[in-house]
């Protein structure tokens, strides 16, 4: 007999190589939630996470789930047990007991993720861990009427890391967007999942052709299907994986 754990969890990623563990090593933090859960149950304990943030990549909402031996055990109390054993760069959010067959993985149905932009007059060396900053004077409107011709089912080859092993190329992009917050300017991006790298090449080729070309030359280089037409990927620390919805939350917000 066997709990299902649901686990809300946010990390600062800087120090990390991504979320996943890996074959080579490095320290992720799937690897220092592992360890510390191992550290409760007095053997190995294996997570599943609802998605793989890269190296240096943040998260303000990342969900995960896994099957515990202590039935006995509160829920609740799997959040206050981790966090006394985790570094302070994670922290549990809360923990909960979720249906047995729940999958933080297969069952999410929407991923939104920020990328946080911040002009160099206005920077801060508090700054560098967590946005990226750029010369520009960044214009919303300009930048909405680009990344507008994102929404929708498309082909999303042009922002494909080579690398990526994906099945298709093709995803559900239900909102894309840029706002401001504060000194921040915040691009908002939500959809049904991402491929590898593609919110930061999306960001880096958003402001590569504000720069230079314009809302057309965007267009041109998204349905060309060719990653050479990118442009240059955005840096990993401006990237929070914001929030995670299942089925069973209460609404889903775009």
């Amino acid at each position: 007999m066997a709990n299902n754990i649901r686990l809300d969890i946010a990390y600062d990623g800087t120090d990390y190589q991504g979320w996943q563990v890996q074959a080579k090593g490095g320290r992720t933090v799937q690897g220092e939630l592992e360890k510390a859960l191992e550290k409760i149950h007095k053997h190995p304990i294996k997570l599943i996470g609802s998605g793989r943030t890269d190296s240096g990549v943040h998260a303000s909402h990342q969900v995960a789930n896994f099957q515990t031996d202590l039935v006995n055990m509160e829920p609740s109390r799997f959040m206050l047990a981790l966090n006394s054993l985790l570094p302070r760069d994670i922290r549990i959010k809360s923990s909960s007991l979720t249906h047995p067959d729940f999958h933080s993985r297969y069952d999410a149905v929407k991923r939104i993720y920020y990328y946080y932009i911040k002009s160099s007059w206005s920077s801060s060396p508090f700054d560098d861990r967590y946005c990226y900053t750029v010369r520009d004077e960044l214009d919303i409107h300009l930048l909405n009427k680009m990344c507008r011709h994102l929404v929708g089912f498309h082909d999303y080859t042009t922002f494909t890391n080579p690398k990526d092993m994906s099945k298709t190329r093709t995803r559900h992009i239900y909102s894309a967007v840029f706002f401001p917050e504060g000194s921040y300017t915040v691009f908002k991006i939500a959809g049904n999942a991402f491929l590898w790298r593609m919110v930061r090449s999306i960001v880096g080729t958003l402001l590569e052709c504000y720069r230079q070309g314009g809302e057309q030359s965007f267009v041109d280089r998204f349905h060309a299907k060719d990653r050479s037409a990118t442009g240059v990927t955005a840096p990993a620390r401006g990237l929070f994986l914001h929030k995670v919805y299942y089925k069973e939350d209460e609404y889903f917000p775009l």
